[in-house]
C-alpha cells in the first residue's frame, strides 16, 4: 500500500470511529431521561434543603460528595420507613444516641421535602451502585437467619459492621437482658422506647421473633 492508501485508511478509519462515537452518544443520551422519574417541584424543594444544610459536605450521593458519613443514594431503601428517616433527620441523637450527625434544626416540612428528593434519587438506575451495606454476617458472629431476613443490619451494626442509623447492638444482650423487653420492643418499639423511630413488627411470626430475641440476648 502506498502513502495515499495509508492516508485514506487513516482518514476513513477516523471518520468511521467518529461516527460510531456520535451514534453511541446519541443512544446514551436518549436513555438518560428513562433512568429517573420527572423532577417535580417537591423534588426540587428537597434538593434546595440538601444544599441549604450542605449535606454533601459529609455524605455522598450518586458518587459525589464527602466520605465522612454514609452514602445517601439509596438511603430510602435502607431504612425501616420514611417516618423513621424523618425523625432521624430532625433529631439524630434522639433516634440513635450514638449518632455523630448533629441536630441542624431541620423542620418537619424541610424533612418531608428532603425525603421526597432522596426518594427520587433512590429511583435513579445506578446499575447496582452503591452496594448494600455489609451485613454483620461478615464478622465472626453467627447471624440469626431471622435477623438477616428482616434486614436488621441495614440500620444496626454489630462489632462495627452494618448500618449506622440505628443503635449499635454489639452488647445488646448486656444492655437489655430481659427477653420480654425485646419481644415488646419488636411488636411496638414506642411502648418501651418513647418516640422511637424504629419500625414496628406486630405481624412478625413468633418463630422469627423468638430467634431474633435469643440472638440479641447472646450479644454480650
Amino acid at each position: 500500500m502506498d502513502n495515499k492508501g495509508y492516508r485514506n485508511l487513516f482518514i476513513f478509519g477516523s471518520l468511521a470511529c467518529f461516527a460510531i462515537l456520535i451514534a453511541l452518544t446519541v443512544n446514551t443520551f436518549g436513555k438518560l431521561d428513562q433512568r429517573a422519574e420527572t423532577v417535580t417541584d417537591e423534588v426540587n424543594a428537597g434538593k434546595m434543603v440538601w444544599h441549604k444544610y450542605d449535606c454533601i459536605g459529609c455524605h455522598t450521593i450518586l458518587g459525589n460528595g464527602s466520605y465522612f458519613a454514609p452514602d445517601m443514594t439509596k438511603i430510602v431503601n435502607r431504612v425501616p420507613s420514611k417516618s423513621y428517616l424523618k425523625k432521624f433527620l430532625m433529631d439524630p441523637k434522639k433516634t440513635n444516641p450514638k449518632a455523630t450527625m448533629p441536630k441542624f434544626g431541620i423542620t418537619s416540612e424541610e424533612a418531608d421535602s428532603l425525603i421526597v428528593f432522596l426518594d427520587w434519587i433512590s429511583k435513579v438506575d445506578t446499575n447496582g451502585w452503591p452496594p448494600k451495606p455489609i451485613m454483620a454476617a461478615a464478622s465472626d458472629i453467627k447471624i440469626a437467619d431471622a435477623y438477616a431476613k428482616n434486614a436488621c443490619a441495614d440500620c444496626h451494626s454489630i462489632s462495627g459492621i452494618g448500618g449506622t442509623s440505628g443503635p449499635d447492638l454489639t452488647h445488646e444482650g448486656a444492655v437489655h437482658p430481659d427477653a420480654d423487653w425485646h419481644v415488646r420492643h419488636l411488636k411496638n418499639p414506642e411502648e418501651v422506647v418513647p418516640d422511637s423511630a424504629m419500625q414496628a413488627y406486630p405481624d412478625m411470626p413468633d418463630e422469627e421473633r423468638t430467634q431474633i430475641v435469643n440472638f440479641l440476648l447472646s450479644l454480650k
